[in-house]
């Protein structure tokens, strides 16, 4: 499994909003996050629509440096507290960020917080945050949650990439997620070839796309597995299936937790 393309990620930020507006539609703005109990559905709205504008402004100023979240337009959220500025709002907010990323091109170099700076980055990267995120909406108004199958995987691929980048930069959390011999192994019950092989080195671990015997499995469906490694299902919940060393688990979980 690969990478989507740039134009692809662009497609997934508008269709993932969309998808997010969908869920709130009519539920409660008020309720608590179970996933980010710091956030009512409407406090998480406005943080995924504010990450959209922020990077829209890095993407459309070809920031060189941290743009500061105080000169991005429309940042803190509308002035309406109306659902329907929210949703108004959200959806603005998107595309005008697609269409700079689509301006910009996935080669335009801009600031980001890794070594990758370039759009191609950002384009990726929301996608994600707004995948993630719609699945802490669809929890908080007991909605059902499924997401595309690739960008599924490439969600998983993408936080695997993030928690190594940590451990190389000296996260003591994910400085931990080492030692010889042990292994956990994800393996997608319902896309043939979504599995990954993480292997624990003595210095640091390492991942591959691989069916191989492992320390501890987790198998389930696709977004499940998504879900559990992003922690928003419990790896007790009876719509997955933990194999082996389920304390190695727990410990992968408790470490890739940062930020």
């Amino acid at each position: 499994m690969t990478s989507l393309s740039y134009d692809r990620y662009c497609d997934e930020i508008l269709a993932q909003t969309d998808a997010l507006r969908a869920v709130l539609t009519g539920a409660d703005l008020g309720v608590t996050v179970p996933s980010c109990p710091d956030w009512t559905l409407r406090e998480l709205a406005v943080h995924v629509g504010g990450a959209h504008r922020w990077v829209g402004e890095i993407v459309r100023t070809r920031a060189s440096e941290e743009f500061p979240e105080e000169k991005v337009p429309g940042f803190a959220g509308p002035d309406s507290e109306d659902p329907a500025a929210l949703d108004a709002w959200l959806a603005e907010g998107a595309a005008a960020t697609v269409d700079a990323l689509r301006e910009a091109g996935p080669e335009a170099e801009v600031w980001t917080w890794v070594t990758e700076q370039r759009t191609a980055f950002w384009a990726r990267r929301m996608t994600h945050e707004t995948a993630v995120h719609r699945a802490d909406a669809a929890l908080a108004a007991r909605v059902p949650y499924e997401v595309d199958a690739e960008v599924a995987a490439d969600t998983i691929d993408e936080w695997l990439g993030i928690v190594s980048l940590a451990q190389e930069e000296g996260d003591p959390e994910a400085a931990e997620l080492r030692g010889g011999g042990r292994s956990l192994h994800l393996h997608a019950t319902d896309v043939p070839g979504a599995e990954w092989l993480i292997e624990f080195g003595d210095d640091r671990f390492t991942w591959r796309h691989a069916h191989e015997k492992a320390t501890v499995a987790l198998r389930g469906s696709l977004t499940d597995l998504l879900l559990v490694f992003n922690r928003r299902l419990e790896p007790t919940s009876s719509r997955v299936e933990v194999l082996g060393d389920a304390a190695l688990l727990e410990f992968w979980l408790d470490r890739s937790s940062f930020g």
